[in-house]
């Protein structure tokens, strides 16, 4: 099974090390290859997802990718900044389904910012569409305003789109996996303002038809945001687009007490998948060695799961993780008063040790 690695910027090396650390424990002939993007592809090809990285992520059997973006690179042209990598990679690899897990270990119940009575055993699964909305629609640019009060101006535009098929592929992926855990869906919207989302509406309504036994129902994404910090146990499995995907699943990344702590699953019909931590490239604290490195290290457990069918290994990693936390060990990022605070390779090496 062949494993295309793309660290990227920032933390991103860092994190990745401990992950691979992780990969190389345990006892498979995986065949690793890595190869540079974002900030770094630009450095190396002067493009952030350059041809021969995109062709060995399109030959692989699954991708783990770190994290992408730096400062510095704010000032080149949008097509040319590192973030066009993952769209790019989204794009290329069909990657549609977007699966980001929520679970709040016992152990980090002090770290969330919520009482632990809201949040404990937390246990929510987000998946996000992720090709369509508009992140991706056309037209989009900067143009003359044709019309209204500002007439004349320069105005900038996107276009929010969704065809049907598009739809109902990440309806089936979202009522499939709520079959496996608490048959409990929330398919969440803004129906109440954009046409985009009451026909997002209608079709999650029709495709409910072949899954009777999911309890299905609907939430403006601005509630939705609301009851995520007020009631949070209330969730189960939530759908949504792309764009509220993306702020949604970040704001359920604090309720597990850190953003570190959350990895995620980007998959095509096949199951083929890109993984990768929910969270950024920090580049403020790059090389230091704090970041936490538990998110890459559980997406790792999701690869084996989704895409390699190694089950039993995704189950070692979780449980090495919730034993290290159960030690006691902290990275800076999930740190509260009577735990032992260490580094992004501490934190590594001591999951490969629970692992062996």
């Amino acid at each position: 099974m062949k494993i295309a690695i793309l660290p990227g910027d920032g933390i991103g090396p860092e994190i990745v090390d401990q992950a691979v650390k992780v990969l190389k424990v345990l006892g498979e002939s995986f065949e690793i290859e890595f190869a540079p993007v974002g900030g770094a592809g630009y450095e190396a090809a002067g493009h952030p997802l350059p041809e021969a990285t995109l062709k060995l992520a399109q030959d692989a059997d699954a991708v783990l990718f770190g994290a992408v973006g730096d400062w510095k690179y704010d000032t080149l042209d949008r097509p040319l900044r590192p973030e066009q990598a993952i769209l790019g990679l989204r794009k290329n690899l069909s990657l549609f389904a977007n699966l980001r897990p929520a679970i709040l270990y016992p152990e980090l119940a002090g770290a969330s910012t919520l009482k632990p009575e809201v949040v404990s055993g937390l246990d929510i699964l987000i998946i996000r569409e992720l090709t369509g909305d508009i992140y991706f629609g056309q037209p989009r640019g900067v143009r003359e305003c044709p019309d209204g009060p500002f007439k004349g101006q320069r105005e900038g535009f996107d276009t929010m789109r969704y065809a049907e098929g598009e739809i109902r592929r990440i309806a089936h992926v979202a009522f499939q996996a709520a079959r496996k855990r608490d048959k409990r869906l929330t398919s969440v919207d803004k129906a109440n303002v954009l046409e985009t989302f009451q026909f997002w509406k209608d079709i999650m309504i029709d495709v409910h038809k072949e899954y009777p036994d999911v309890a299905l129902d609907h939430m403006y994404v601005d509630n939705a945001a609301m009851q995520l910090v007020r009631a949070p146990k209330k969730f189960d499995v939530i759908v949504t687009g792309n764009m509220f995907g993306d702020i949604l699943s970040d704001a359920a990344a604090m309720l597990t007490g850190s953003i570190g702590m959350l990895p995620s699953a980007s998959l095509d019909a096949n199951n083929k998948g890109l993984y990768e931590p929910s969270h950024g490239s920090a580049p403020d604290i790059a090389g230091k060695g704090i970041a936490n490195p538990l998110a890459t290290i559980l997406s790792v457990a999701m690869m084996l799961r989704y895409s390699l069918g190694k089950a039993e290994h995704a189950d070692r990693i979780e449980a090495a993780v919730k034993a290290v936390l159960t030690q006691g060990l902290r990275t800076p990022d999930i740190f509260e008063d009577g735990c032992t605070k260490v580094g992004t390779s501490e934190m590594g090496d001591a999951v490969v040790k629970a692992l062996v």
